[in-house]
Parts: structure tokens; C-alpha cells; sequence
């Protein structure tokens, strides 16, 4: 073999999958529980995803299990709750993405205009705790300041002249209170990746604006925000995936049947069916479904995306 075939051949070597893999080993090595993890606990339970077609006996197994084609589907599109629920889901969601999306982005904003460094920290720890706390002690917190006796909120209001309200047992309050408790949980930890965002915007470009004349509202406009619009683009992608994805969590430790009306939503409803009723091959159904309008979402808007602004997850 000559110098030159030699030379060639080490550096297709180099350039071949199974060379980056050994050369990096133990960075996939550390990277192998992740993707275990992922096998086990998001791919593999799609193998269940079969009982949605089928009448689920548990004694029979998945296999030995009936097959009802789009039965449950069909029942639940039927339901006299279908339309509810997707109203109630969608109008939560929107509230979130309307209130709930700018807000980590604000707070960032905000921040990286503080320069001084004991004022911020302060700042971003406070705003991270909720993020730390269990769902059910923030929830029973919230709940507290609620209270009707003597509550927090209540005692304001009552302060300024008003009359103390359940606001929990008032449908028409739900969603805002909802969407206060998701803001109030997530602004801090969300700022995170916009902080870290704003780090790769170059000062230069601050100081060329402020020469020409420009305060800090025209910086923030046409230097910062769009220093960070790819990352802003990428997380309103996974937020609209999300639509119809409300937690139950939360809303199954607020809710009461007093505010079914406009605060029972898809999951909720699954929970309700398809665990407490043990009705699995119902609640598999509407999970999918669910799920599939999530995939429509996010297809959909990444397409957008790339097509107007060239960012896009793929």
C-alpha cells in the first residue's frame, strides 16, 4: 500500500462512527443510563399502547384480549363530555402559553439589566424554589392563601374594601388561578435557559446601539430579543406540542366537583375512567388520541418555523 492509500485510509478512519466512539467511550458511557432509562420507562410502555384497540381483560392478558378496533374512540368522541374537555383543555393551555411562556422570558430580561450581583442571586433563588417543592405542598400552600377564613388573598381583598370569596369553588376563577399557580411555580426555573441564552449576545453590539443613540428599550428590542430567537423558537415549539397535555396533578389537588365545568380536562377525565372505573382500554384510547393531537401541534408549528424563520427541531 502506498504512503498516499495509507495516509487516505487513516483519515477515513477518522471520520468513521466506530473511530468517535472509541476515541469518546466514556462520554457515551455516561450517556448510556439516559438512554436506558428512556428505553425502559417511554418506549417500551408504547407495547401497551395496543389495549386502546382492544376490550383489556387483565385475567386474559394483552394477546388473549378481544379486538374492538376504534370502539373506545368512537365512545369517546360520542361523549357528552368531548366537547368540554377539549375546551377546557385547550382554553388552560392557551392561558398558559399566553401568560405562562413570556414570563421566564420577561423575568430574564429583567435580570440581565440588574448589574448588581447580590440583588440578582437573591432574585433567581427565590424564583427557582417552587420549583423544588413538592406539587402537593405548593398546591396546599396555595390553597392556604386562598383560604376564605383567612386566607392571605382574601385578607387583601377584604383590606381594600371587598368581600371574601371561595375562589375554588367558583368555576369562572379556576383557569386564572391555575395559570397564577404555573407561572408562580415555573418563571424562575424557565429563565434558566434564557439567562444562558443571553450570554452568547455580544456586549459589542450593546455599545454600537448605545453610540447611535439607543436606550435600553431599543437594545432590548432589536439586539436582545433577537439574540435569543432561535431559543425562544425552540421552546414555543415544545409548548404548543403541549396544548393538550395539561398535568393532572395539579388540577386533581385543586379541582372539586363544584368546578367541573371548567376545570376537568383530558387527563383528568382519563384518570377518572381509566383508573378509578379500571376501565384501561378506554383510557388508553383517549391517551392516544391526546397524544396524537400533540404530534399534529408540534409537526405543524416546527414546519411553520422553518419555513419563516429557518429554526426549527428537524
Amino acid at each position: 500500500m502506498s504512503p498516499a492509500t495509507a495516509q487516505k485510509t487513516r483519515h477515513l478512519d477518522q471520520h468513521s462512527a466506530w473511530y468517535r466512539i472509541r476515541k469518546s467511550k466514556f462520554l457515551y458511557l455516561m450517556f448510556l443510563p439516559v438512554i436506558v432509562y428512556y428505553i425502559m420507562f417511554c418506549y417500551a410502555p408504547m407495547f401497551g399502547l395496543v389495549i386502546a384497540f382492544k376490550d383489556y381483560n387483565v385475567f386474559k392478558g394483552i394477546w388473549a384480549s378481544k379486538w374492538v378496533g376504534f370502539k373506545y374512540f368512537s365512545q369517546f368522541f360520542e361523549s357528552r363530555f368531548f366537547f368540554r374537555l377539549i375546551r377546557n383543555t385547550f382554553l388552560i393551555s392557551f392561558y398558559g402559553l399566553i401568560f405562562g411562556f413570556p414570563a421566564p422570558i420577561i423575568l430574564a430580561l429583567l435580570l440581565n439589566e440588574q448589574k448588581d450581583g447580590v440583588f440578582k442571586r437573591v432574585v433567581q433563588t427565590i424564583s427557582y424554589l417552587p420549583h423544588f417543592i413538592s406539587t402537593v405542598v405548593l398546591v396546599s400552600m396555595f390553597v392556604q392563601f386562598l383560604s376564605v377564613n383567612n386566607g392571605l388573598i382574601n385578607n387583601l381583598v377584604e383590606a381594600f374594601g371587598g368581600t371574601r370569596t371561595y375562589f375554588l369553588g367558583d368555576p369562572k376563577y379556576f383557569r386564572t388561578l391555575y395559570t397564577s399557580l404555573g407561572i408562580w411555580r415555573g418563571i424562575g426555573w424557565g429563565s434558566i435557559i434564557y439567562l444562558a441564552a443571553l450570554t452568547n449576545v455580544s456586549p459589542e453590539l450593546y455599545e454600537a446601539c448605545l453610540i447611535d443613540g439607543g436606550g435600553r428599550l431599543r437594545q432590548t428590542w432589536h439586539i436582545t430579543l433577537p439574540g435569543i430567537s432561535n431559543t425562544i423558537i425552540i421552546m414555543l415549539i415544545f409548548r404548543v406540542g403541549e396544548l393538550l397535555s395539561v398535568g393532572s396533578e395539579t388540577i386533581l389537588l385543586m379541582y372539586n366537583e363544584a368546578i367541573y365545568e371548567t376545570a376537568d380536562v383530558i387527563s383528568t377525565y382519563v384518570y377518572r375512567r381509566g383508573l378509578i372505573n379500571a376501565e384501561y382500554s378506554f383510557g388508553a384510547a383517549v391517551g392516544l388520541f391526546n397524544s396524537l393531537i400533540g404530534l399534529i401541534l408540534v409537526s405543524t408549528t416546527n414546519a411553520l418555523s422553518k419555513r419563516f424563520s429557518e429554526t426549527s427541531l428537524w
